[in-house]
């Protein structure tokens, strides 16, 4: 079965209280497929011939609206549909196609009602299953409904992870009322916000002309941000449409800067590859050594809250920390020893270069060829920001010239078609995403540096706190972004 499916197969509501050697027929069953972003699985009024499931990437359901289609939802990894158009046998109520890159698997409809005449328990599991999808659609639906529900400020949450859910739950009560969402939004998704004031979105989301001009329409009033960067908004467009955009200026400086000292040390010390050679049996040392970082220079670029805090960490390692900031505060430099300077003496003088700093126009692809060759040779360089502020292309030919000789990437310039989403059975398709995971010398993490308890709750306090004072009547709070 593992040769055929994921491992997460059994753990599906679809095979709850199924016996192992039911979920093993169904994986015998199934044919793996492969979906382009746009391409179509089965289209309205086909004949209902199999079942699906999805592995990775996400699917559209979309009804014919006119000459047009409205999404009605949006599937995920490890949802399942088909089962009704078989059972009934009648034509698909929708048309299916990939919002990404998707992997589905598939059993023919006969089959699967063969199975379920031969097993009991999976039709028993089946039901279940079933009986809780239509009890959740229930509840939403009460939940839309009641006077109460009716009554509060409404917040369509965008590609929310069970992450987010964990942390803003709690504190919804009793004003605000939430519609989770795991698709990302952009201009076909904002569809998914009708009935809502506001949308909440978060790094990948697509918040452009197309995409506000449509919230405008739907009559949503404020975007929120759970996060501090905003280059992913069209600002003009926003303000435009008097559609106020917040966010989250600070969350945990600390753990974004922590995130950096971590992928700092392990490229260091290669703990990453010391690791993988131990779990196969080999304790060589061989290429693995190091070098001491006391002592020796880190520049940080961009010392807003959490440059300022990954100096002092760097300062605290008894390392020379160089800093710049287009507005640098004095004072912070002088109390802890940082010493100001300019871009390119900074970028000349580091044997680490940490970057902290917005992305824009003005910083877009500020490691550029040019100032990669201005760099030590075999300095280490660190992003914890926005992808952007790196060139990808040059960034790979300083690698392999040996010039850059190490990189930690938390972010990177086109993470939005990989980051935060399963990928393990697809390939890589882009080509420089897929050439930086080959060296041994580079760490990638998918954007995860905020990712703290401490930083989730502040972001979940932030934002809530940012659409109740909007609700209340502000349209002009304390974290609105001016564009």
């Amino acid at each position: 079965m593992e040769d055929r499916l994921p491992g997460w197969l059994s753990t599906l509501a679809l095979f709850e209280g199924a016996s192992p050697g039911t979920v093993a027929s169904f994986a015998a069953a199934a044919t793996r497929r492969e979906l382009h972003t746009g391409e179509t699985l089965f289209e309205e009024g086909d004949p209902g011939k199999f079942v699906f499931v999805v592995e990775a990437g996400s699917l559209e359901a979309l009804a014919r609206s006119g000459a047009d289609h409205l999404l009605l939802r949006t599937l995920g990894a490890g949802d399942w549909g088909g089962l009704t158009s078989i059972m009934l046998d009648k034509p698909r109520s929708a048309t299916m196609r990939a919002a990404s890159p998707c992997t589905v698997w598939t059993v023919d409809g006969a089959r699967m009602l063969g199975l379920l005449d031969e097993r009991r328990d999976f039709a028993r599991s089946l039901i279940a299953a079933l009986s809780a999808k239509q009890r959740s659609k229930t509840q939403r639906l009460a939940a839309m409904m009641a006077p109460a529900a009716s009554r509060r400020f409404r917040v369509a949450f965008y590609d929310a992870k069970p992450y987010d859910r964990t942390s803003f739950e709690p504190l919804l009560e009793p004003d605000l009322y939430a519609t989770w969402l795991s698709t990302r939004l952009d201009p076909r998704t904002a569809e998914l916000a009708a009935g809502h004031q506001a949308v909440c979105v978060f790094v990948n989301d697509d918040v452009g002309a197309e995409t506000l001009r449509r919230l405008s329409e739907l009559g949503v009033g404020v975007v929120a941000l759970r996060c501090a960067g905003f280059n992913n908004v069209d600002l003009k467009t926003a303000n435009a449409l008097g559609i106020p955009v917040l966010r989250v200026p600070a969350y945990s400086p600390h753990a974004v800067a922590e995130h950096a000292l971590a992928l700092l040390l392990t490229l260091n010390r290669k703990t990453h590859r010391a690791y993988n050679r131990v779990r196969e049996g080999n304790f060589s040392l061989v290429g693995l050594v190091g070098s001491d970082l006391h002592g020796q220079t880190a520049g940080v670029v961009g010392l807003g809250k959490i440059g300022q805090c990954a100096a002092t960490i760097l300062r605290g390692l008894g390392m020379r920390v160089l800093g710049y900031d287009v507005a640098p505060d004095r004072e912070f430099a002088d109390t802890h020893g940082i010493e100001l300077c300019g871009l390119d003496e900074l970028l000349a003088a580091s044997d680490v270069v940490t970057l902290h700093a917005p992305l824009m126009p003005a910083t877009h692809h500020l490691l550029d060829a040019e100032r990669l060759a201005k760099m030590k040779d075999g300095v280490i360089v660190i992003n914890t920001s926005r992808g952007g502020l790196i060139d990808a292309r040059a960034l790979i030919e300083a690698l392999k010239s040996g010039k850059v000789g190490g990189a930690g990437l938390d972010v990177y310039e086109e993470e939005s078609d990989y980051f935060f989403e399963d990928h393990s059975g697809q390939v890589i398709g882009d080509d420089l995403l897929a050439r930086l995971m080959t060296f041994h010398q580079v760490l990638i993490t998918s954007h995860q540096a905020f990712l703290t308890s401490q930083a989730l709750h502040n972001i979940a306090e932030t934002t809530l706190g940012n659409l109740r004072a909007f609700a209340a009547g502000e349209r002009d709070p304390e974290n609105r972004v001016h564009g």
